[in-house]
């Protein structure tokens, strides 16, 4: 049997100053993969430049002026990471056997690389996750962060790999089937999921970020965490109508508790609990109509149907 055909796609936002090292890496590793027959010889990368605003279109023309297995594709404008990946994704569907994902600040463990294609090729799987040991080495805050947030989706019913992010290799019927979801409101760590393919898990420690600096602060990481609920779970919209419930059980006790205390004539004008008690509910109220809105939002863009990018320029 042939060796599958791999392409690498590696979305980028100002990434001018890790890609040499990024693409020499995964130059490298494609090399010691192509020699021990795991992939072809025409395997290759593709940089996706997701309308940076520095020089890194300048930098993926060069490596590929010096490399041709260094491809690009350049996005017209800045749409997110999520639509970058499935830019390039759905640019390597019909041609890569198998396509992996990771970031340009290889964070992710690239030696585990032959290890996820192996598992596709040698045991069946379709889909092959790349799941983090621990996060030692994130801040407090974010690793307990995620952790809540990958415990909350699980609550909601969302299908999720436990401290997996955007790190997996997917063979070219699973990206060829992603590619069928047409929603705009993109969260591939649970729409990968849903394929339903076979799929196994490879482990590995995150390294430390090689050069420049994250860009996933925390107000997009909270956008990211909400895209996530709102996208896969209705049980928010769910849990309003429930504490509706709750909130007229509530009011029936405190009428029951208003008319005992009129009948025994020990009633107590007072305006503090009337207003705490407005101030409460109101607040309840806002809270779910933030939630509503939240989904109808949704609705709003999905329904408009506008493409999730556009291309500028190809490079292959």
């Amino acid at each position: 049997m042939q060796p599958p055909r791999l392409s690498i796609v590696v979305p980028c936002y100002d990434e001018e100053q890790v890609l040499p090292e990024t693409a020499k890496i995964l130059l490298q590793l494609l090399d010691e993969m192509v020699e021990a027959t795991v992939v072809s010889a025409e395997s290759r990368l593709l940089f996706v430049d997701d309308g940076s605003t520095d020089n890194t279109w300048q930098v993926i023309q060069t490596l590929h002026a010096q490399e041709p297995r260094c491809c690009g594709l350049k996005l017209s404008g800045n749409v997110g990471h999520q639509h970058a990946l499935l830019a390039g994704l759905e640019m390597e569907k019909d041609w890569a056997d198998c396509v992996l994902s990771i970031d340009a600040d290889l964070q992710d463990d690239v030696r585990v690389i032959p290890s996820m294609v192996e598992k596709l090729t040698a045991d069946g799987c379709d889909i092959v996750y790349g799941v983090r040991h621990k996060r030692n080495t994130d801040t407090f805050f974010k690793r307990t962060t995620a952790q809540l947030f990958y415990r909350l989706m699980q609550w909601l019913g969302v299908k999720t790999v436990y401290n997996h992010a955007d790190f997996r290799l997917m063979s070219g019927r699973a990206v060829r089937a992603l590619c069928h979801y047409r929603e705009r409101n993109l969260f591939l760590r649970g729409m990968v999921p849903l394929l339903g393919y076979k799929s196994a898990q490879v482990f590995y420690d995150r390294q430390e970020r090689r050069a420049g600096e994250s860009k996933y602060p925390l107000r997009a990481m909270c956008r990211f965490a909400v895209d996530g609920i709102t996208s896969f779970s209705v049980r928010p919209v769910r849990m309003v109508l429930m504490l509706g419930l709750l909130f007229l059980f509530i009011s029936l006790l405190i009428l029951i508790y208003v008319l005992h205390a009129y009948m025994v004539r020990s009633a107590v004008p007072g305006w503090s609990s009337l207003i705490l008690s407005v101030w409460f509910v109101g607040g309840c109220i806002l809270l779910g109509l933030g939630i509503v809105g939240e989904y109808i939002g949704k609705i709003y863009i999905e329904v408009k149907d506008r493409p999730r990018y556009n291309i500028e320029t190809e490079l292959f």
